[in-house]
């Protein structure tokens, strides 16, 4: 065994360098247990299932600049018109496109006020009697609406509904473990009755806390500016798609068609900023693993260089190969140690501050001890090509060098 002693005695006498690695090793490490977890959260979340068959699901707005219609009418025939379309399975109009970042929300309260009362946040959708097969989400509990149970107005508040379909999320959060057919939640001052329950529907904002606590209320907004969602097999989307605004504007042409995309299309879009931090993190901590591991490399080559006389001595007192390479990984272990253990906890320390700043999830130990068993394998192993170098200094070589 190597004595510890001259090591770190060596390693006084040249300090400058071996502060500058573990103060480099320090920052990978807590950079890179960071930018690890924030990753795999992105990967996480890019996994999770919407509730939504996006590939089948596409959207587009309507501009209504005509007066001579009647737009709760229209509404109606323009459902009927996209029903017909061969390829498509159903179409319901709305006023938010799910998983677009552009939605509709409110809280929601057990009792009407100034009654104290458990509450919570309803991210909502409007929708008719063809909105579930629309969304193609999975209705686990009640019914479905009835036709007459569907209110058509350009004002909520004058002529709203009494019933809603709820996510099980939301039930779960407002009923714990009871269930919520046939109870009520106030929305706006209105009580609605929960007639059924859907397994997963992700919001507008799928990134949000409480995403998936949404339900679709049995209302549709009579005005000129209006959102319609269709359903079609998944083949025949692209097609559909590609014909949707002559097939608007033939049935009424004083009105414009916008934004026609795919409801994976619109999380794409929604995600955007996600994927380019998640591109831009691991760039990054590819970069500082590299530059530790060169800097490791070089900080070991400068001190051989430093050391030929020490080393050629060593080997002519009849020090073995093993012996020297087992030096300089001591040596380095000792340097990585120091940096791991500060990096370690200036990792908890910037986890939480990156919590408090961006709302993120607490970072988990776990990525911690991870990096910091990673870096000190690289450390090594940076090391191993240039000690080997040095044990294989001549003698004669060495003495003669200085």
């Amino acid at each position: 065994m190597l004595d510890i002693k001259p090591i770190f005695s060596a390693l006084l006498r040249s300090k400058v360098g071996a502060v500058l690695l573990f103060l480099q090793i320090a920052l990978t490490t807590a950079i890179v247990s960071n930018a690890a977890f924030m990753i795999n959260d992105n990967l996480s979340y890019l996994r999770e299932d919407t509730g939504y068959p996006q590939q089948e699901i596409f959207s587009f707005t309507v501009m209504t600049f005509g007066k001579d219609i009647d737009l709760r009418q229209q509404g109606e025939l323009d459902e009927a018109m996209l029903r017909q379309i061969p390829g498509v399975i159903n179409a319901t109009l709305t006023q938010a496109v799910p998983l677009s970042g552009g939605g509709s929300s409110t809280s929601i309260r057990l009792k009407p006020r100034p009654e104290q009362s458990r509450e919570g946040r309803l991210m909502y959708f409007y929708g008719d009697e063809y909105a579930l097969d629309t969304f193609g989400v999975e209705l686990i509990e009640g019914r479905n609406f009835r036709p007459e149970e569907i209110m058509i107005s350009d004002s909520y508040h004058d002529n709203g509904p009494n019933t809603i379909i709820v996510s099980q999320a939301l039930a779960k959060s407002m009923f714990d473990d009871e269930s919520a057919l046939g109870k009520s939640i106030y929305v706006d001052g209105r009580a609605l009755e929960i007639i059924g329950v859907v397994a997963l529907m992700e919001s507008a904002w799928p990134r949000a806390e409480d995403s998936n606590t949404t339900g679709i209320i049995p209302y549709i907004n009579a005005q000129s500016y209006q959102h319609f969602l269709v359903r079609t097999d998944a083949n025949e989307r692209a097609n559909v798609m590609k014909i949707i605004e002559d097939k608007m504007l033939a049935a009424y042409d004083k009105r414009v068609i916008i934004n026609v995309d795919g409801l994976d299309e619109s999380k794409e879009a929604y995600d955007a900023t996600d994927v380019l931090m998640m591109r831009m993190l691991i760039v990054l901590v590819v970069v500082l693993v590299l530059v530790t591991a060169l800097g490791i490399f070089g900080l070991t080559q400068f001190n051989i260089s430093k050391r030929t006389k020490q080393i050629g001595t060593r080997r002519a007192l009849g020090a073995r190969k093993s012996a020297i390479v087992r030096y300089f990984l001591v040596e380095n272990a000792m340097i990585c140690t120091v940096g791991l253990v500060i990096g370690s906890i200036a990792a908890v320390f910037l986890g939480r501050g990156l919590m408090q700043t961006y709302s993120i999830g607490a970072l988990e130990l776990e990525y911690v001890l991870v990096t910091a068993l990673f870096i000190l394998i690289m450390s090594l192993l940076a090391v191993v090509v240039p000690a080997r170098r040095a044990a294989n200094i001549s003698p004669s070589i060495a003495t003669r060098s200085i």
